[in-house]
């Protein structure tokens, strides 16, 4: 810290008692004091920078101060920040719209935050929390994959390709200096959350296209953790993979709390390693294990109740399954947020449930179940449940991230016009530019990103496809800058609070049908024109041709 007036006092504070007269505290609670002469209305200005490798690397980092005053590094600050978030140009005539649009990318773009440092010769650096060493290269911590797989990462694929390739190196470090791919980083590997979804994030950015980094070490990675669990931190790796390799379910009577969340994650993951697997021309013999694992969800549905459930080493189903019991076989969530966990085949889940009506039934059903709720296993009302309480859609807990998605599978369904309704009154109702107007956890920015993608039209309902399913557009014209140069354009003509549904729509003046669109159009540059209706078009999406991807079909072909 250097400041630009002399000390007139300074005194140093050791376990709470002040010392005038020495100049340094070593203490688990440890303090200084300074005091300036100042004249009515001055101001100290105080450079700070700071380290993770050294003092001497913290003053290193201060220099990138030098010649500027305030003004001029918060001017700096103005334009990097309107740079980045100028990579999407939102056109709305309500002011509020867009402060609630800027708010939720802004926050998009926080997570994860940067590890790594420039060197006296220039070279990146990072101080590891894995062994303690100064090593080269990137570093990336303060993320969650439980959260983030969703949608956050998909968005910095598409539209922050650079960074995204920064990351990606950053977990061939991770993986390099501690034998694991982080789950939860905050710094190192923290012991918070389930799942393996690791592999959806390093499968995802491949798949998309990031190049530049040691792929083949993240092969290793995503092989090594899908088959071992880390001997300190159990969420880093897969907590009872033995039991899921065996059996194709974590029972739930086996100690092992969650495991139906697990075991939902773990197939996802699965899949994402096959899929990753493929693209990089890997042996049939050694990917196809992972193909027949993706399948595994199969193994907790409950047949009576068409949802999943916990299921023990016998096979029997867990005794008094509650669907509203919150935690237990599942994560911060109950069965009917978790059932939908199958991002990568939702028509084998509506196959399961006995065809697309039931299907949309048990949707539907989300919806009109009161926000009712067992919290037992929390032994108390957390923040997740109050928030679904408090929003009112009935069991539908948009504030949680397990269930984001579920309003995007009605286009697998031959409903998309649901999808439309649900996801505008999502917008509508659960997020706002009012101190009060988010809908509950952040998590990192997934829940940030869901705004972002669904606002544009489209999501990743199943990151590792290059498909976004989709939604309903929320502005009139929207531009994005892609980093190759290209833009994608979409505009939504007659579009109003009440004109929520998609009437009809073209792709580069053609029409078009589906109920998704590629990456690959995207990166191509693209214009999507929507025409919107008061009423629903219930002629679009009804034909499975038009429906968005889903393994099932993938294995029959």
């Amino acid at each position: 810290m250097v400041f630009d007036k002399p000390f007139d006092f300074s005194s140093v504070v050791k376990s709470g008692i002040i010392d005038d007269n020495s100049l340094e505290a070593v203490d688990s609670h440890a303090g200084g004091i300074i005091g300036f002469k100042t004249s009515k209305g001055e101001k100290v200005n105080a450079k700070v920078a700071s380290s993770f490798i050294s003092h001497e690397q913290a003053e290193l980092n201060l220099k990138e101060l030098d010649g500027k005053n305030f003004d001029e590094v918060a001017k700096n600050g103005r334009e990097r920040w309107n740079e980045v978030l100028g990579r999407i140009e939102v056109n709305d005539d309500d002011i509020d719209n867009k402060r609630t649009f800027y708010s939720c990318l802004y926050r998009s773009l926080l997570f994860p935050r940067g590890l790594y440092e420039y060197n006296k010769d220039g070279k990146v650096v990072h101080y590891s929390p894995y062994n303690g060493k100064v090593l080269p290269g990137y570093m990336f911590t303060d993320t969650g994959f439980w959260d983030t797989f969703r949608c956050l990462f998909p968005f910095l694929n598409l539209m922050y390709p650079n960074m995204s390739e920064k990351i990606q190196e950053g977990l061939v470090n991770t993986y390099k200096e501690s034998g694991f791919l982080q789950e939860w980083a905050s710094p190192g590997h923290r012991g918070c959350m389930v799942g393996n979804n690791s592999a959806s994030v390093v499968a995802d950015a491949y798949l998309k296209g990031i190049r530049g980094y040691d792929i083949q070490s993240l092969w290793k990675a995503v092989n090594h953790g899908a088959n071992n669990v880390h001997p300190q931190v159990q969420s880093t790796g897969r907590l009872g993979y033995k039991e899921y390799n065996k059996l194709g379910y974590v029972p739930c009577n086996i100690g092992i709390n969650e495991s139906a969340a697990r075991t939902l994650e773990y197939a996802f993951d699965d899949w994402s390693i096959y899929q990753l697997g493929k693209a990089l021309k890997k042996p049939k013999k050694e990917i196809e294990v992972y193909a027949k694992r993706a399948m595994n969800y199969k193994n907790l549905y409950y047949k009576e109740f068409k949802l999943m459930a916990g299921r023990k080493a016998d096979g029997s189903f867990e005794e008094n399954f509650n669907p509203f019991k919150w935690g237990g076989s599942f994560t911060e969530g109950n069965s009917l947020h978790y059932t939908w966990s199958v991002f990568h085949d939702p028509k084998g889940l509506i196959d399961l449930m006995g065809g697309d009506k039931n299907f949309n039934m048990m949707l539907d059903s989300v919806f009109i179940l009161p926000p009712i709720f067992d919290s037992s296993y929390y032994h108390g009302v957390i923040h997740e449940i109050r928030e679904m309480q408090i929003m009112n859609f009935g069991n539908y807990a948009h504030g949680n991230q397990p269930i984001q998605h579920l309003i995007y599978l009605y286009n697998y369904s031959g409903e998309p016009w649901k999808t439309q309704y649900w996801i505008r009154r999502v917008m509508d109702q659960l997020y706002s530019s009012a101190p009060d107007g988010y809908c509950g956890d952040e998590d990192n920015g997934q829940t940030s990103a869901w705004y972002v993608f669904s606002s544009l039209g489209f999501y990743p309902v199943c990151p590792g496809s290059n498909q976004y399913v989709l939604g309903t557009p929320y502005f009139n014209n929207v531009k994005l800058h892609l980093e190759n140069g290209k833009s994608v354009e979409i505009s939504a003509e007659d579009n109003s609070q009440e004109n929520k549904y998609i009437f009809a729509m073209k792709v580069n003046g053609n029409d078009y049908s589906r109920n998704y669109i590629t990456h690959e159009q995207l990166l191509g540059g693209i214009k999507i024109n929507f025409k919107m209706s008061d009423k629903p078009n219930k002629s679009r999406g009804i034909k499975e041709s038009d429906f968005p991807y889903s393994f099932s079909n993938e294995l029959k072909k």
